[in-house]
Formats: structure tokens, C-alpha cells, sequence
């Protein structure tokens, strides 16, 4: 039987000032990304979006709108990958600025491009931003890694 890993990442925006909540990890998959983290066992997609948000911005996000699922599959160890992507500017509470998992802030949205992201995070952007894509799929193992491809 193969390994399979779910996961969630939620887009936070600030309509009003152009802006989107990003944390910069420091464990795993470090670098700039949206918030988000794994789907414990008994778990529901959606409610673990949101108690990861909340555990790691200190924020209560409402009415998540699915933007997407990224699929990556292990051709060696038939291991396979899945992100829930989730966006929404309904939030409530008081922002953590720092957790274990990292630093947490405001960044306009224009210039997220600019800063040090996650390794492929800056190509899921797409599925967070625009309307086009519901399915983000690559193959990986211990030597490659393909390029994500947005469906």
C-alpha cells in the first residue's frame, strides 16, 4: 500500500488594501508561502484549514472558497502528495507574528513575487489568483523532480 499525505494552504486577502497574509516557514518547505499544514486522521478538509490558520496566524478564517488541489506523485516509492488549496478575505482575531513554523505578515499582493518563495510555490500562484486551474500535477522522487503542471 502506498503513502499518501494530505495537506491544506489557505490564501488570507485584504481586498480593501491589495494585501495577502504569507508566513516565511522555517521547518519544512522553508521560504515564503500562504499558511497551511497537514490533515490529521478523523479530519475534515476544510475544518483543518482552519484550525491550521488559526494555530498558525492566530486568525479565524470563514467561507473558504477551494482553489484547487496540488497532486505530486513518487514514481520510485508510488508515495503520493496532496495540497488543498483554500482562499478567502473572511478573518477574524488578532494575527500571531511568529510561530514555530515561522514568521507571519502582510505583503502586497503585487510584490509577492518579488520576495524569496518556497521552492514551487510561485508556480501555484496561479490556481490562488485566478479562476483557470483546479489541478496542479508533477512526478517526483530522490533524483527529479518534473515541473508542476497547472490543469
Amino acid at each position: 500500500m502506498s503513502k499518501i499525505e494530505l495537506t491544506n494552504m489557505c490564501m488570507i486577502y485584504d481586498n480593501i488594501n491589495n494585501k495577502v497574509l504569507v508566513q516565511n516557514r522555517i521547518k519544512s518547505w522553508k521560504g515564503i508561502s500562504f499558511p497551511g499544514g497537514h490533515i490529521e486522521d478523523g479530519e475534515s478538509i476544510v475544518e483543518s484549514t482552519i484550525r491550521e490558520i488559526r494555530e498558525e496566524t492566530g486568525l479565524t478564517v470563514y467561507d473558504l472558497e477551494a482553489c484547487g488541489v496540488i497532486y505530486w506523485y513518487n514514481d520510485e516509492t508510488k508515495e503520493k502528495y496532496f495540497v488543498f488549496n483554500f482562499r478567502t478575505d473572511n478573518f477574524s482575531g488578532n494575527l500571531i507574528e511568529k510561530t514555530d513554523e515561522g514568521e507571519v505578515f502582510w505583503v502586497d499582493k503585487d510584490s509577492l513575487q518579488e520576495l524569496d518563495l518556497a521552492e514551487g510555490f510561485k508556480e501555484r500562484l496561479p490556481m490562488f489568483f485566478e479562476n483557470t486551474y483546479s489541478e496542479g500535477f508533477g512526478i517526483w522522487n530522490k533524483h527529479t523532480s518534473s515541473k508542476l503542471r497547472l490543469l
